[in-house]
């Protein structure tokens, strides 16, 4: 397989920090053509922007995961836009979002973070990653409002869901959840996701697909994601690779050079 575009990693995760040079050595070996390593606060921000550096198939975001908005400080949104605006390989903002499954959350704090980020976005004329889990009408309520150009990532919602976050405009991302045998709710989902609006993630080290469920993921992984939503399509699954390819470049405004298939051509 070639064209693997992992758009939503977290190779900063502890989960790598024992290997994490000899993962990512060997990845464009295994197909893979570009990977975003995506921030949930300030400090993974500032990790993400060294990690990106130093190599020229990786790109990463800015921002603040909802799960850990209790730990946002005063003037956490203006640290990351100066982190944005620092350096080119930050292509989005994100992880942003609500999730209330956890108890003990704070649902205002949470939608407060969420909007200024969603501003944040804005301004600086970025795309967001939106993390949303058991949250799904005050998501819905805030992006309708906002309308950002977007992804809801590793989508867990109702076909019927789906079908409104495409006509916001957005696109849809999957892991390797869609792989998994009790996975009829995303299958039902994406099958409603147009070609142009369908997104590859991995959200590694976590949501390894079959065959390798439970175990610590990366994103060469993804092509037996790509396997199973080709399978769903009815697509040649190298076809389906190479579309989401195209998607994650234009999505992330990342220039595809004529002839560069599964070359890792200097950052723009």
């Amino acid at each position: 397989m070639r064209n693997i575009f992992d758009t939503h990693s977290h190779y900063g995760d502890r989960a790598f920090d024992d290997d994490r040079a000899e993962v990512l050595a060997g990845l464009p070996g295994k197909g893979v053509r570009c990977a975003v390593l995506v921030s949930c606060s300030v400090k993974d921000t500032e990790n993400n922007i060294r990690l990106a550096g130093e190599y020229d198939w990786i790109y990463t975001t800015a921002g603040f995961h909802p799960e850990y908005a209790s730990d946002a400080e005063e003037g956490c949104v203006s640290e990351l836009r100066k982190l944005a605006l620092s350096s080119p390989d930050v292509r989005a903002i994100g992880e942003i979002g609500l999730d209330y499954h956890y108890e003990g959350y704070d649902r205002e704090k949470q939608i407060k973070l969420f909007c200024d980020q969603l501003e944040l976005a804005k301004e600086l004329s970025l795309p967001v990653i939106i993390h949303s889990r058991d949250a799904a009408e005050d998501t819905m309520r805030i992006l309708r409002e906002y309308r950002p150009e977007g992804v809801m990532h590793c989508f867990s919602y109702s076909a019927e869901i789906a079908k409104e976050v495409i006509k916001l405009g957005m696109y849809i991302g999957f892991t390797g959840v869609i792989t998994f045998r009790n996975a009829k709710k995303a299958l039902k989902a994406l099958a409603e996701v147009p070609d142009d609006r369908l997104l590859l993630e991995t959200d590694c080290p976590y949501m390894a697909p079959e065959p390798y469920r439970g175990r610590r993921c990366d994103s060469s992984m993804i092509a037996h994601t790509a396997a199973r939503a080709a399978e769903l399509r009815g697509m040649d699954t190298q076809a389906l690779l190479d579309m989401t390819c195209r998607n994650g470049m234009r999505f992330y405004g990342i220039e595809e050079k004529s002839g560069a298939e599964n070359n890792h051509e200097e950052k723009l």
